[in-house]
């Protein structure tokens, strides 16, 4: 009778997983997972910094297209709304900076800015603590 119960016993480790080899999993599971989200997010701050730049530049573009029609730059988003190709969502502002007219975005993410520092010398943009500029001419 005992070699049967030792012999079920037996049986029944065999079947299935042990309550720490469960955990274990799970806990490598969880690691890799927080690696994933870092790693993520870490992409989406750089693809962030470059939606920036680039629409730092159509309004660029568009700020000159301005000027070569009207002879004088815009002095502020809408009026050069009719020379952009999308709509640009986000806090842009067109102001002068020593004279000179530039394009600005304003209340970017501390993570975002590092970004943008980055390419600050590449892409031509001017970055501060919480904005973003381009000139324009």
């Amino acid at each position: 009778m005992r070699n049967g119960a030792l012999k079920n016993l037996r049986e029944r480790k065999r079947k299935g997983f042990t309550l720490v080899e469960l955990l274990i999993v799970i806990i490598i599971i969880g690691i890799l997972a927080g690696a994933m989200l870092l790693v993520a997010g870490a992409g989406t701050d750089k693809a962030e910094a470059t939606k920036i730049v680039s629409d730092l530049r159509s309004l660029k573009s568009a700020s000159l297209m301005y000027y070569a029609d009207k002879n004088s730059w815009p002095s502020k988003i809408d009026d050069i709304k009719d020379y952009m190709d999308r709509e640009i969502g986000a806090n842009f502002t067109i102001t002068s900076k020593d004279g000179n007219p530039y394009v600005q975005r304003t209340d970017i993410d501390k993570k975002v800015i590092v970004k943008l520092n980055d390419m600050a010398t590449a892409s031509g943009i001017s970055v501060d603590a919480t904005a973003a500029a381009m000139r324009i001419k």
